[in-house]
This record gives C-alpha cells, sequence and structure tokens, in this order.
C-alpha cells in the first residue's frame, strides 16, 4: 500500500466516527475582526461564481458560500459519511457533492472560477499531482485560497495540550501516519508546488483563532485532533483528566478559558497565457 494509500484510509476511517469533526472543533473560532477562519477563506473568494471546495468535509465552507446566492458550488471529499451530511444542508441542494480523491477531480477543464480548501490540503499526499488537477479544473486567472493550520498563540491551553498529547504519544506505541506534504505548510513550500504548473507567487497571511471557551468546550475542541485516534480510551480519558488540571490556573471568574491557534490563509492565482 502506498503512503497517500495508507493516509487516505486513515482519514476515511477516522471521520466514518466524527464526520463533523472539523467544522465542530474549528466553526466557532473567531478571528480579531470577529471572522472565523471560514468565513475569512470565503471572504477570499468573493465575487467568484464557480467555486470547488476540496475537502469540503460537513459542508460548512460550501454553505457559507451558497449565501452569495446564484453561484455554482460544488465539494470533493474522500468521507461518504461526511458528505451526507453536507448534503443535508438545504443550501447545497444543487451543488455537486463527490466522494474522491483531489489527485483525480471528477471535472472539466476550466469547470472554476475559485477552488478552496479548509485545513485539508496540508493533509493531502502526492501534493503535485493535486496542484496539476487544481489547475487543470481553474479558468486561467482563477484562484486557489487555502486555510493551513499554524500553531499555538501564547501560553494557553492550545500549548499545554499540545505538550501533554506529545507526553501522552510518547507512552503509546500506535501512532497516526504522517499526513500531507509539508511544504503546504510554508508560503515558500506552497510556492514550490504551485508554480510549477502555473500559479504565480503565493499571498500568505497569519491569523490568529479564539478557540476559548468553557472547559468542556475547549476540550471538544482540542479532542478532534487525528492524533488521539489511535489512542485507547482509557489513555483519552487521562488526558481529559490531565488537562483539566493543567488548565485549571487559566480559568477565568466567569468560566472562560483561554485557548489561541494560528492558521496561515494563502492563496494563488493561476496565469493567464501570455
Amino acid at each position: 500500500m502506498t503512503n497517500s494509500a495508507v493516509q487516505e484510509e486513515f482519514l476515511r476511517s477516522f471521520h466514518a466516527g466524527r464526520p463533523a469533526v472539523t467544522a465542530e472543533a474549528f466553526g466557532r473560532g473567531r478571528g480579531p475582526d470577529g471572522r472565523s477562519s471560514y468565513e475569512l477563506l470565503r471572504d477570499r473568494v468573493a465575487g467568484h461564481r464557480r467555486v470547488l471546495d476540496l475537502g469540503c468535509g460537513d459542508g460548512l465552507l460550501l454553505e457559507l458560500l451558497a449565501r452569495d446566492g446564484g453561484r455554482q458550488l460544488a465539494g470533493v471529499d474522500l468521507s461518504p459519511e461526511s458528505l451526507a451530511l453536507a448534503r443535508q444542508r438545504p443550501a447545497l441542494s444543487t451543488a455537486r457533492l463527490h466522494t474522491g480523491r483531489a489527485q483525480e477531480l471528477p471535472f472539466a477543464d476550466g469547470s472554476f472560477d475559485a477552488c478552496v480548501s479548509h485545513l485539508a490540503l496540508m493533509l493531502m499526499g502526492e501534493i503535485e499531482q493535486v496542484a496539476a488537477e487544481v489547475a487543470r479544473v481553474l479558468v486561467p486567472g482563477g484562484v486557489l485560497a487555502c486555510v493551513v493550520g499554524g500553531g499555538a498563540v501564547g501560553e494557553e491551553a492550545y500549548e499545554r495540550f499540545v505538550g501533554l498529547l506529545r507526553r501522552a504519544g510518547g507512552e503509546s506505541p500506535a501512532r497516526i501516519p504522517a499526513l500531507g506534504d509539508g511544504r503546504t505548510r510554508s508560503r515558500e513550500g506552497l510556492d514550490e508546488v504551485l508554480r510549477p504548473v502555473g500559479f504565480g507567487g503565493v499571498e500568505w497571511e497569519t491569523v490568529p483563532i479564539d478557540l476559548g471557551g468553557t472547559l468542556e468546550q475547549v476540550w471538544e475542541s482540542l479532542s478532534g485532533l487525528y492524533d488521539l485516534a489511535p489512542m485507547a480510551e482509557r489513555a483519552v480519558t487521562r488526558l481529559r483528566q490531565d488537562f483539566l488540571a493543567d488548565v485549571a490556573d487559566l480559568v477565568t471568574p466567569e468560566g472562560f478559558v483561554p485557548c489561541g491557534f494560528t492558521v496561515h490563509l494563502a492563496s494563488a492565482r493561476l496565469a493567464r497565457p501570455a
């Protein structure tokens, strides 16, 4: 089995059990101006009428895009369970939703003006083939815009959780497969992937996202990370107990726990013929 096949089988299995996990974990997060990472990405393709979502999951981003009436929308995802939730959204009744791989898009050349991907492009193997397929289905001048995960913001709950998770992982023989291509996580790396298939330079913006909330809200968001998948139930229970104890000093009198992380908002435009 190839590395990509192993990665994709893990993702299918994970999302079969938690088909809306990404939206549940990050949909309530807000940037400094009050927009979620989904809304930030939606606004990067404002004015584009034909939009494809790579790794569309349960359809939250597509639903936001559909609020601008008259759009032709499409989504591709590995998980049939996630797509089943997307199909239940009334706003997506006319969207073309396909179970499949971004490396083999089921669309004709030049089908879209824009392509978006929220915390999904960074998980994909064979990234050169993904880039080539995106370039193929975009019109000249079309835009690729994506949200890529960053890191912790300050000494808050997310950073402490990651430290505890690393310790728990060190005590467990099970590991998740390496996901995606590390080049998608930096401006220079993404530029290296996209330029050979005709994209111009990558625009890159780093935005802090606030995931703060009650202890339970914060735990629910963080426990959706892939790293917990191979852990035994008792290990997850212990991790939860350790996390709640470790962040007790962060809880405000109102019961609020600060929790922040960063995302990178990247976009590039497909060159027009000379």
